[in-house]
């Protein structure tokens, strides 16, 4: 099937590869010319497990290609995919600018019929405006077409999006005719095969239900942290406290973990501008007010923590860091933690040291012009001389991490775990203060 994608971001890039790798013809459009001629030449623009091979692969056997042209893009297309990104406005509320300009393009170049698939994370609503934009530019033209326009959300992670596209869990898709529902059906079919994964249903409700997945997950991951600084106040151990609820089928273990809060590209817009849209319509989110307010609230606790050890007394101090992107397996720091804790350590007049596997070029662009900050290349090269060591990101290369090296170069043993995953019987030996997100301190 003869598909477009416009938007080479994360998402567009993703889902062009995947769609390309089972065997649709797929051509991905960005104005970028730089990133278009990358991606021509099989360099990839993001930080993805598994992409690049797709990538060089699916471009080999022209099954992938990239244009710079709407024009061309809206010609090759039987089925052509928004995938722009929505970023939030100063109100909270999402940017749809990206969006309704791609459709006053398509609009504007539009001389067959085609199926609008709208990817990106919009407001309910959106796709009745992507409609509306198209057809006034139809109308302007004098040119009718016929078209439909279909919902279809993303339920990718960071660090894993190939393998959750390439064998999604579901595959949520709003319709407005059959004919979309028989084009869907074909564009997903390989990912069908094994049992029934297309849930079909109404516009609005497919829009929703993006930002109400995000908003559950989010939900669980403030209310575990509110749970956790309610144990470290009581006394109680959080992680004892995790593996008990979780235990119950109800809750189940995901999602669960105490931390110093989310971050990245999803959750902290889509929480807002879901609660952006329910004021519109006289709603107030009382709930999803709070899982921000708790979220913005945790991001703070690192920084707290190590003020509480120092006594206040941070300015001269070097803080290492591990883990700067929001989660393992991506060079993310949108939103992160580690930027909340890194520009509070800066403030006071501490010095920073930091160490991440993919995301230390771009905390340099954050970063880099200030001479208390430094990235290392090696973990151990940031906790030299360090004053305390925090963990911030639990990248697997920090689960385990030499506790007798860490007592010999640094020059003060304490450590902040902020993800729960070092054993602190093992750290004390080796005259470790270990410090936690909901549990006792141990020395």
């Amino acid at each position: 099937m003869q598909i477009s994608v416009i938007g080479c971001g994360y998402v567009g890039l993703v889902s062009g590869a995947g769609l390309a790798e089972v065997g649709h013809n797929v051509l991905c459009m960005d104005i970028d010319e730089a990133r278009i001629e990358s991606l021509r030449q099989g360099l990839s623009p993001i930080y993805e497990l598994d992409f690049e091979e797709l990538l060089v692969e699916n471009s080999n056997r022209d099954r992938l290609a990239f244009t710079t042209s709407m024009e061309v893009a809206v010609d090759h297309a039987t089925a052509l995919i928004i995938a722009v990104g929505t970023p939030p406005a100063e109100d909270g509320s999402a940017d749809l600018s990206h969006v309704l300009t791609v459709a006053r393009s398509i609009g504007e170049t539009l001389s067959k019929p085609l199926l609008l698939i709208v990817k990106s994370t919009v407001p309910v609503g959106t796709c009745d405006r992507v409609r509306s934009e198209i057809q006034k530019q139809l109308d302007a033209r004098g040119e009718k077409v016929s078209f439909s326009v279909a919902s279809n959300p993303e339920f990718l992670a960071e660090g894993v999006a190939v393998k959750a596209f390439m064998n999604p869990d579901r595959i949520i898709c709003g319709i407005e005719d059959q004919h979309s529902k028989k084009l869907l059906r074909k564009i997903y079919a390989p990912f069908n095969h094994n049992h029934e994964k297309i849930f079909f249903m109404d516009i609005r409700s497919s829009e929703l239900t993006k930002y109400s997945a995000n908003a559950m997950l989010a939900t669980r991951i403030s209310l575990m942290n509110e749970l956790a600084n309610i144990a470290e106040r009581v006394g109680a151990d959080i992680e004892q406290v995790r593996r008990g609820i979780g235990s119950d089928p109800r809750i189940g273990y995901l999602f669960i973990y105490a931390g110093p809060g989310y971050g990245g590209a999803c959750f902290p817009k889509d929480i807002r501008a879901l609660s952006h849209s329910a004021r519109e319509h006289g709603y107030e989110t009382c709930i999803l007010n709070a899982v921000e307010q708790v979220n913005l609230q945790q991001k703070t606790r690192l920084f707290e923590i190590l003020q509480d050890e120092f006594k206040g007394e941070l300015a001269g101090k070097n803080i290492a860091i591990w883990g700067l992107a929001f989660k393992p397996k991506t060079d993310d720091m949108r939103e992160a933690p580690s930027r909340v804790l890194i520009e509070a350590l800066l403030e006071v007049g501490a010095s920073v040291r930091a160490h991440d596997p993919a995301a230390m070029q771009e905390a340099l662009r954050l970063y880099g012009n200030n001479d208390a900050f430094s990235v290392h290349d090696d973990p151990y090269g940031a906790t030299k001389d360090a004053d305390a060591l925090v963990l911030v990101t639990e990248w697997k290369l920090y689960w385990v991490p030499d506790f007798g090296r860490l007592a010999t170069d640094m020059r003060q043993t304490i450590l902040l775990d902020g993800r729960n995953i070092w054993p602190q019987d093992a750290a004390t030996e080796y005259g470790f203060t270990c410090c936690a997100i909901g549990r006792p301190s141990a020395s």
